[in-house]
Formats: C-alpha cells, structure tokens, sequence
C-alpha cells in the first residue's frame, strides 16, 4: 500500500469536495444498472455504506478517505434506489381514450408550444385506482379560448392518454425515466374544449398567488417581455413562445429564462446589500447589531419565499440550497464563496434528489460554479491596484469566459449545440440582468400588495427589451449555432471527472485530469451513428445518405425526428430531412431503394394497404399490427412495442442492430416484457457498406446495402 500513502495526506483539508463526486457515482451506477436490484440489496447498500462512513475515522489518515469514498458510493446507489421506489407509481399499460378527471398542479407548454398541463388526483374512466396514474400531462390542442386554466382547478376533458415515451433511439435520452421520478404515469393530448367542473381549492394558495402575480405582471408588460418577466420572477413560463425561447437558446441567453442559481444569487443579494446598507446607514443602530449577519437572514428569507413563489422545481430548489449554503457561511463566520460551499450544496441536492445528477441544469450550474470558484481563487489579489472601471470590466469578462467554457461541454452533450457568439451575448446581458432587472423585479414584488409595482416593472421591462433584443440580434448572426453529434455515454463522465481532478486535486499531479479528458475527446471524435433508425412506434424511419440524414415522412412524428437530427449533428429541420429521401413517397407510405436494399415504411390503414407480399432482402415498417407472406424482414407495431427504437450501425461487412430495450434493461420505469413474445434484435449481414454520410467534417461509413442476407437473433428475456 505505499504507493497509496504519498498523494492521499497530500490532500488533508481539501478532500471534502470530493464527497459530491463520489455519491455521484454510485447514484450514476445505480441508474446505469439493466437489471433492477432487489429491495434488500439497496437496504444493504445504504447500511454498509452509513457504517462504511463511521469506521472510515478509525483507519487511519491513508485507508480512511479510500473507505469514505467507497463508502460514499454504496450509499449514492441506495439513495437513488430508495428516491426511484419512493416515487413509484402506476403507468399507462395500455392506450386510453376517454374522459380524463384531475386537478392542476402545473402548466407550461409542450414541444409544439401547445399549452399543457399536469394533472394529479386523476380519474379515468373504467381505469381502477391501483391502476390509474398518480399524475398524467395533457397537450391542449384546438379552441381552449374560455378555458383560463389556474393550479388547483380541477377539470374534466376527453383526450388520448398512453405510457410516457422512452428513448427516441437506443442509448438516447429516456423520457420514461425522467416521467417516472416526477411521477407521470400517462402523457396524451386532447382536440375539445377543458372544461371546470371546480374552482382552485385551498391546498394550493401559493401556485394560485403564483399564478394570479404572472397575471399581474403580464397585463402591465404585454407580448414577450411580459412572459419574460413572469417567468424569472414566478417560474410560469407558459407566455414565453417558442420564437423566443429558440432565439434565447441560440445565443446562450436561455439560462436567464430559467430561475437558477444566477437569479436566486442575485436577489438574495440585492436584499442582503439593502438591508445592510439601511441597518449601516443609522449609525446607532448599525454599531450596535450583526448588520452583516442581520442581512445575511432577511436575504435567506427573502431566497426562502422565492423559492415557494417559483413553485420549488428542481432547478429552483438547487438554486436556492447554493445561496442558502453561502448565507450559513456568512452566519456563521466562514468564507461564503469557496470549494467547501459547492461541495455541501451539491452533497444536499444529490441526497435529496438523486435523479438531479442528470438534468443539464444540475450539471451546468455546478461545472460554472466550480470553475468560477477555482479561477478567482487563483485570481485573488491580482488584479489589486488597478483602477476600478477596468478592475470590474475584467472581472465580468474573466468570469463569462470562464462560465462559458466550463459548461460548453455540458451544453454541447446535453443539445448537441454551440452558441459561437454566446459570450458577446451574456457580456451585453448579464451586467443588465444583475444591475437593473432583478432589482426592479425585487422592488416589484415588494410594492405589489400596495398597487405600488407599475414603475420598477416598466424599469424591468426596458431590461428585458434589450435582452430579447440581444437575443435576437446574436441569433440571426451568420454562423451562430454550430451543431455537433451526440457523444457515446462515457464521454460526458469522463470529461466531469477529468475537470474535477484539475480543480479539486492539490499538488502537480491534478495534470493527471488532462487523461480522462482526453479519453472524452477521443471517444467523441470518433462516435458514430446509425445507418438506419427506426422509432418505436413505427411512425417514423431515418436512413443515413451523403447528404445526411433522410426522414421517410414530411410531418408528424416531429419530436422524434428533431431529436435525430440534432443527435446527428444537423442543422436541418424534418422537411429538409424528408427533401433527403431518395425514394418514392406519399402521405401513407415511402420507399428506399439503393442497389438491392428495398425499403418501405407503411403508416396507418391506408398504408397497409400496400403491404401485400414482400421479397427476400426487403424491410417493411409499419405503424401497425400487420402479417406478411415473403421473406422479408419485417418491423410492426407488435415487436417495436417488444424492443422500442431500433438501431442500426457498421459491423464488419454488415449492420448490427441495437434496441432501446437492450440498452434500458428492464427497471421500474420501463415496461415488463411479454414473456410469450420476446423482444427481438435483428442484424444485417453480408452488406459491404456503400452510403456515405459526412459528419464533423470526415467520411462516416454508412448504410449501404447490397446483397442482403437478414437474420433474426431471439433476445433472451430480461
């Protein structure tokens, strides 16, 4: 053991930070499992890791933080399993239409910018209660004009219910797990009117304060600036439009939209500094009481309404936990901003909401964070001496430079996207938002039980305004959004663990950071996607070309076919993706034909129509239950609904097919298979590959298809 002795006492004082990575681990292990483990091992887990925890003081200054780390991750494991029980509920087996009963507990808008809301105390009809879900997410579509939803309103509607979507392709984002910790059971939509069939109750007084002050706040700042406004200040971002929320993400500006840790920091401290300045301004008053200390409460009050004002989400309680975490230091006399602080904030959140560790939120406010802290800690006393306009003009530059290079990566995995002008951007923005907005919103939130709030609302309109217009200006800039692939799985945690060991490890050995993160760099370089995706409701196929790659229908199926796009690292939108297709088509059917590859996609009654027989070597998909004579192979709804999306990618002289069921396994959150009928993967062999797609500037084999020899490999039951 003594090569363990030398680098670990090195570290004494500086290894708590690393508690957070660790409990990471374990839950990321936990969740990256394929087979859900047994209740009592997650039992085990956490007792072995809370005993791990008490005897790591007794080994010794070497053996102790190797057994607290250890520790640490058995214990993240349990916390994660024990969160993914704690909120488990009942999920749609099944496609529902009928009349649909709940209260609302939340409104937004949904990806094609309909309004939409989450429903829990659900009844559906002719469903049992053991099988109704806990909560479901309704799109409302067509005339809603007389409906003026409000959280706490119980409706009735008839609408289209089924189980929350998994991954778009395999290894891809799992919406079904991100469904499943908030408690969705069903996502659907509706085409007739909502109706009330009672007013809000008074179990949710703060949602309908929250609700009735968005109302106020967009009736004295109409149009954008007015959704912009309610949404930094209450958290009700169903008046943003889609427009605007592109143009904000386009230019690096969508994470002032969001109540995150950059608006809870700064109201927290604009109170602080207010009321400082007043208890300090009364001389008498100010040497005899903790002015400091007096300040650092009110401001955790004034961050505590925030937070139950906002509607407490993830990205809210995060926020809130980092600024609480500060003003303890202050109260308690230590250093407000330092390593230390991130690490217990991050620790807290982990524990409390484990699935956190995977939203881009979670990841992107603590990469910031944590840059920012180590940089100026670096940085501490250089810049004495020179004059104050230049001091602040660098601090500001120094730390947009330093927060947008920290999540870039971040952004870069989790959007597969890159604003090139996103530093001009937050340097014309975030000075406005800290000097003028959020004071004016502070102000307006303080004056509006006294009819007060018209003029710091219109000061914070003019703020808003600029933004948006910056926005839209950086936006519309030639070039202004780069598109990368999506990187394989353990490119993103490579990369977090490589900048860990650069910021956290002390001594000349944190260079050793440089080699996960070049790993990361590699792997994403290399990445390759599919030749051929199939989604996994048959609605929709994609085939890699030259030009990139072609969908098999214009419209519909439009969430799908964003999300393959950007994955591949293409700007192009679904009808420039259907323009690709090389084959015949029409509004139920396409076909690919490339040397001998014969491919169709049949959607709907009409579709199906066309099957008849099919020939050896041909790939039939389609959106419903279908037989067919031939020798083809064939991919209906029955057996996508067994595997989900299907991919396929090079191997050797063929393609290898990969599902989503292969990579999900079989969890609390994903659906049980049919024992009777397995799922099934198919590969495709004896193809030499010919399709060539470009990508990142390199020639990526692809599809190619000549000679077809399918084969059809049974799954073993998971």
């Amino acid at each position: 053991m003594t090569w363990l002795r030398s680098p670990i006492p090195g570290q004494h004082g500086a290894l708590f930070p690393w508690a957070p990575v660790f409990l990471a681990m374990g839950i990321g292990l936990y969740i990256s499992l394929r087979q859900e483990p047994p209740v009592a091992l997650l039992w085990v887990s956490g007792g072995a890791g809370l005993a791990g925890l008490v005897l790591a003081r007794r080994v010794g200054a070497t053996l102790g933080p190797l057994m607290t780390a250890l520790a640490l991750v058995t214990l993240g494991m349990a916390l994660a399993g024990a969160r993914a029980h704690r909120v488990a509920g009942p999920v749609l087996d099944y496609r529902y239409y009928g009349p649909i009963e709940g209260r609302v507990v939340a409104i937004d808008r949904s990806y094609s910018d309909a309004l939409r809301l989450t429903l829990d105390r659900v009844v559906l009809f002719d469903t049992a209660p053991d099988r109704t879900p806990l909560r479901v997410r309704v799109s409302l579509h067509g005339d809603q004009r007389w409906l003026d939803p409000e959280p706490g309103m119980t409706v009735i509607l008839t609408g289209h219910l089924s189980a929350p979507n998994g991954p778009a392709e395999p290894g891809g984002f799992d919406f079904r797990r991100h469904a499943w910790f908030q408690r969705i059971g069903a996502v659907g939509y509706t085409r007739t009117p909502v109706l009330m069939i009672e007013p809000a109750g008074r179990g949710v007084v703060l949602a309908r304060l929250r609700t009735r002050l968005a109302d106020r706040i967009k009736a004295r700042l109409p149009g954008e600036t007015g959704g912009f406004a309610a949404a930094i200040l209450t958290g009700d971002r169903s008046a943003v439009g889609r427009e605007t929320l592109s143009a904000l993400r386009d230019s690096n500006l969508a994470h002032l939209l969001a109540i995150s840790g950059l608006h809870m920091g700064l109201l927290a401290g604009t109170v602080f500094g207010a009321l400082r300045l007043a208890l300090l301004s009364v001389p008498a008053l100010g040497l005899r009481v903790p002015a400091k200390k007096i300040a650092a409460l009110g401001a955790l009050a004034a961050a505590g309404g925030y937070l139950a004002l906002s509607g407490a989400n993830v990205a809210t309680v995060r926020a809130f936990v980092m600024v609480a975490v500060i003003l303890g230091a202050v109260l308690v006399d230590r250093r407000a901003l330092s390593l230390r602080a991130v690490a217990l904030a991050a620790t807290i959140l982990l524990v409390i909401t484990p699935e956190a560790l995977f939203g881009s939120g979670f990841q992107m406010s603590f990469a910031a964070t944590t840059a920012l802290v180590v940089v100026f800690g670096l940085m501490r006393g250089k810049l004495r001496g020179w004059p104050a306009p230049l001091r602040w003009g660098a601090t500001l530059v120094l730390s947009s430079a330093v927060a947008g290079a920290a999540t870039a990566p971040v952004a870069m995995a989790q959007f597969n996207r890159i604003a090139e002008y996103g530093l001009l951007a937050n340097l014309a923005s975030v000075p406005l938002m800290g000097a003028l907005v959020m004071p004016s919103g502070v102000a307006a939130l303080a004056l509006m039980p006294f009819g007060g709030e018209a003029l710091p609302l219109w000061v914070m309109g003019r703020g808003l305004d600029w933004i948006l217009w910056v926005a839209e200006s950086v936006s519309a800039l030639p070039g202004a959004v780069g598109h990368v692939p999506a990187p394989p799985g353990a490119v993103l945690p490579l990369l977090a663990f490589g900048a860990l060991v650069l910021c956290l490890w002390q001594g000349r050995a944190r260079i050793a950071g440089l080699a996960p993160s070049l790993v990361a760099v590699w792997l994403w370089a290399g990445a390759e996607r599919p030749v051929l995706l199939v989604s996994g409701d048959g609605a929709l196929v994609g085939v890699m070309t030259e030009a990139g790659r072609a969908l098999s229908r214009e419209s519909g199926a439009g969430f799908v076919a964003g999300i393959w796009l950007e994955n591949d690292g293409d700007g192009a939108d679904q009808a420039e993706g259907f323009a690709r297709w090389p084959g015949a088509s029409g509004k139920s059917w396409a076909v690919l034909e490339r040397g001998t590859l014969r491919l169709r996609h049949l959607r709907g009654k009409t579709g199906l129509e066309r099957l008849g027989r099919c020939a050896a070597g041909e790939i039939v998909v389609t959106d419903r239950e279908a037989d067919v004579s031939g020798g083809c192979l064939l991919l209906s709804a029955k057996e996508l609904a067994a595997t989900g999306a299907v991919a396929w990618y090079p191997d050797g002289a063929g393609l290898r097919a990969v599902t989503t069921g292969e990579i999900s396994g079989q969890r609390l959150w994903t659906p049980k298979l049919d024992q009777e009928n397995p799922a099934r993967s198919w590969d495709i062999r004896e193809t030499p590959l010919g399709f060539a797609a470009k990508q990142e500037g390199r020639q990526a084999r692809s599809g190619g298809l000549r000679s077809l020899n399918m084969r059809r490999h049974a799954l073993e039951n998971r």
